[in-house]
């Protein structure tokens, strides 16, 4: 084995759980091509995709800690995945954190033939329609499930929960009139939102979207502390030297800080997290938070993969 002091010494894998092309491993490859740099060694990406993240997610917690599998992954297979799945790994004890990297949040958007015209119209709706919208999903615990889970324990609503595939079909059916709305990562959505060809209601985030101010918030629009997204982090299995994370959280923080990669970053729809916040501990800090938030709403409902 490689010196810890000494590392890296050779490629470094990067597992994303997400097909090649998707948002996901867009970020990751992304990002890896600005760590070369420091780390003097290629980051090689392999994507392992099934079960939402958690098949390249598993073979990350058991890989050997020596810094060269890593694993990039998000708020679904790291937080929500532990409250769906039946794993055979642990989200939090066996992984060493590395870096928080980027956040996004949801829009609510809703087909163009919905009588509301803004949030308070649509809940409104909602409450006088129960049990009889749709709201599309990618299944059982994704974030647009849990989301609409926090919608209706927030709002008191009703509305029926149809699963698909993936955002490209959800949006076909949207668009269509199948469904009535969807609670979708920003980066997917805007694009129709700009073409005029879905209605948009409120972004779930605490402040404006820069890419789109003219959205309001929820909070603004009438759904206060309606507050969710998804976000992207680094990690190493447990067991990592510490001298190796912090050479990884590094080049991370040092690819980041690239006007470039920065640029790249904001152009998939991303929101860097401030340099404070890119540490281990902060990681570690925020990934804990996310599941004592999370965990027992996803329970509650009863939410389980099929």
């Amino acid at each position: 084995m490689a010196r810890a002091d000494s590392y890296p010494t050779r490629p470094v894998t990067l597992l994303v759980g997400y097909p090649a092309g998707g948002p996901t491993d867009a970020l990751a490859r992304v990002v890896a091509d600005g760590m070369r740099g420091s780390l003097g060694q290629p980051v090689i990406i392999e994507n392992i995709g099934g079960a939402a993240g958690t098949v390249a997610a598993e073979r990350a917690a058991h890989a050997n800690p020596d810094g060269y599998t890593l694993n990039f992954g998000n708020f679904g297979d790291h937080v929500i995945a532990g409250a769906v799945y039946p794993l055979r790994f642990n989200v939090l004890s066996d992984f060493a954190p590395i870096a928080l990297l980027s956040s996004h949040p949801l829009l609510i958007v809703a087909k163009r033939s919905l009588p509301a015209n803004n949030l308070r119209e649509f809940i409104d709706w909602l409450r006088a329609n129960p049990d009889k919208a749709a709201e599309g999903t990618l299944g059982p615990g994704s974030i647009q499930h849990v989301a609409g889970i926090f919608l209706q324990k927030l709002t008191g609503t009703r509305f029926q929960f149809v699963p698909y595939r993936g955002s490209a079909p959800a949006m076909q059916d949207l668009l269509s009139g199948q469904i009535d709305f969807l609670i979708d990562p920003a980066p997917n959505s805007l694009p129709q939102v700009r073409a005029g060809t879905v209605k948009v209601f409120a972004v779930t985030a605490k402040t404006r979207l820069p890419a789109a101010p003219e959205i309001p918030t929820a909070n603004e629009a009438g759904v206060p502390d309606f507050y969710a997204g998804s976000w992207h982090a680094f990690w190493a299995p447990n067991g990592t030297p510490r001298v190796v994370v912090d050479t990884v959280n590094a080049a991370i923080i040092a690819a980041v800080a690239d006007p470039k990669v920065r640029d790249r970053l904001v152009d998939l729809g991303q929101q860097i997290f401030p340099r404070d916040q890119q540490t281990p501990e902060a990681l570690g800090a925020f990934q804990a938070a996310e599941i004592e938030r999370w965990w027992p709403m996803i329970k509650a409902a009863g939410i389980k993969a099929e």
